[in-house]
């Protein structure tokens, strides 16, 4: 399986990757800027339109059309 980002870029486990718009979190006030750069994402097996970002318990699942690799 291969996960691509917004750009057509091939993600990996252990990637840089940054927001391309705001995105408010579910069940939550907080928001994601646009811009915000999470480092060390985890692939999600068997779901190719989404990884797991964040460290510790604060971890966020985002939608790979709303990000792009950070170099």
């Amino acid at each position: 399986m291969v996960v691509r980002d917004a750009h057509g870029n091939e993600l990996r486990d252990g990637d840089a990757v940054q927001v391309l718009k705001d995105i408010r979190v579910k069940g939550s006030s907080d928001t994601v800027t646009t811009g915000t750069v999470f480092k060390n994402i985890r692939l999600n097996l068997g779901d190719a339109e989404s990884v797991e970002c964040g460290q510790g318990r604060n971890i966020v699942v985002l939608q790979t059309c709303y990000i792009r690799r950070a170099n």
